[in-house]
């Protein structure tokens, strides 16, 4: 056997998940708009891990064949798709927080994104592997999660004729508004409940109802979240201006997940003399900035040998797709795959090279502090109630065009929040 099909055999196996362990508990939740009702997990799973409590979209772990979990040190895990797009995601990752990276496009990147610490794989199942990424969602007492898809495509370039059909039928209203909601709940203070909407509600939504329908995130059940709402407009806008100044990617499938503290938020004293500090720590396993997490047994971290394997096999079989993909781009966002690439293999992928991956990367939240020092307490505070970071990854390419269908949706989720701000 050659040393490609070996790499690709190995991709095949990373990708897939056979669950081989039972439950040990089981967390339901009623669908659409209704009360969440939780039933308390009974014991640990996957080496402790559990499935992600508070998951609002995506993939759920004992539903669909790859899924999310909580590591016991708080981080969350997400369980690499089939190949090609697991590797894609990986090599996304690897790429934006590579130790040698210092382009200041991929730095400001980092900012935007859930931290990132290599790769998970459970002991007894060594070809299941999990990035390993900050659970944004951590340091908030009651959270309310939101996961809006961004862009006029939920399908990449290179997906088949019976895939985009499928993604149009699900939300003909992407291509004509840019975002979709794909889910959310929302802490109601005078019930101390959460009220959940899952993605049924948000593919509901039409134009005459989509402002009331988003503005139903910020309602806790007394008033408007109006606080929420200028702090996430603001975030939001400067992911925007990123986009606006970036021509080397686009972001197929990929979500904006909003965050914000459903509590009646403290005064800025009691913010500052330390009493947050315990909820506000990182998790174990979590270095921070600047240091080194430690590699054990649970923790995987990519060495430069072996992405130099890995890149070096995959590179010949994803350099192809790569050429096709940018010839594609150049014809402009919205042309189609070029013909050549209608019989190509799916095994397509973003990175012809991945540098050495290393976790003593800053994540650049020295950008956040220095902003952050200019600010008066109260400003800080209401800044840390409130979270946006882009995530799934699973679709992103290389470009020389920028991405147009991203930014549409960008502006017209932004028209939309200050419009329910004006109301």
């Amino acid at each position: 056997m050659s040393a490609h099909h070996q790499v690709m055999d190995s991709s095949v196996a990373m990708g897939r998940l056979e669950i081989k362990h039972q439950m040990a508990g089981v967390e339901t939740r009623l669908s659409g708009p209704g009360r969440e009702k939780t039933v308390i997990q009974d014991g640990p799973h996957l080496n402790g891990c559990v499935p992600l409590s508070h998951q609002v979209a995506g993939h759920k772990y004992g539903v669909d064949k790859v899924g999310i979990l909580q590591h016991p040190d708080g981080t969350v895990l997400k369980q690499l798709q089939p190949p090609p797009r697991g590797l894609r995601e990986l090599q996304f990752y690897n790429k934006v927080y590579a130790e040698e990276c210092r382009d200041p496009f991929f730095s400001e990147l980092q900012y935007y994104l859930p931290k990132y610490y290599g790769t998970w794989t459970p002991p007894d199942a060594p070809n299941d592997l999990y990035l390993k990424l900050e659970d944004v969602t951590r340091r908030f007492n009651k959270p309310c999660i939101m996961d809006v898809k961004i862009g006029q495509r939920s399908y990449d370039p290179f997906a088949s004729k019976e895939k985009k059909d499928q993604q149009i039928k699900k939300y003909p209203l992407m291509e004509e508004i840019g975002f979709l909601v794909l889910g959310m709940r929302v802490y109601q203070v005078s019930t101390d409940s959460y009220e959940t909407h899952d993605q049924h509600y948000g593919r509901g939504l039409v134009k005459d109802t989509i402002k009331d329908g988003l503005a139903k995130f910020f309602f806790n059940g007394n008033n408007i979240r109006k606080d929420a709402i200028v702090v996430s407009i603001q975030k939001v806008q400067k992911i925007l201006q990123w986009f606006e100044g970036q021509s080397q990617l686009n972001f197929y499938a990929s979500s904006l997940l909003f965050v914000y503290e459903g509590l009646p938020q403290p005064t800025a004293p009691e913010l500052l003399d330390g009493s947050l500090a315990e909820k506000t720590a990182l998790p174990k396993g979590c270095p921070p900035d600047g240091e080194v997490l430690e590699c054990n047994n649970n923790v995987r971290v990519i060495d430069s040998t072996e992405n130099g394997r890995m890149t070096a096999s995959l590179g010949q079989s994803l350099s192809n797709m790569y050429a096709l993909h940018k010839k594609g781009c150049s014809k402009g966002h919205h042309s189609g795959v070029p013909s050549e690439t209608s019989n190509a293999p799916q095994d397509n992928g973003v990175w012809k090279r991945t540098p050495r991956l290393s976790l003593e990367q800053p994540n650049r939240n020295d950008i956040k502090l220095d902003k952050e020092r200019q600010l008066n307490p109260a400003e800080v505070q209401k800044r840390n109630e409130v979270e946006v970071r882009m995530i799934d990854f699973a679709h992103v390419f290389p470009s020389n065009t920028r991405d147009e269908g991203y930014i549409f949706g960008l502006r017209n989720l932004l028209c939309v929040l200050q419009q329910i701000l004006s109301d």
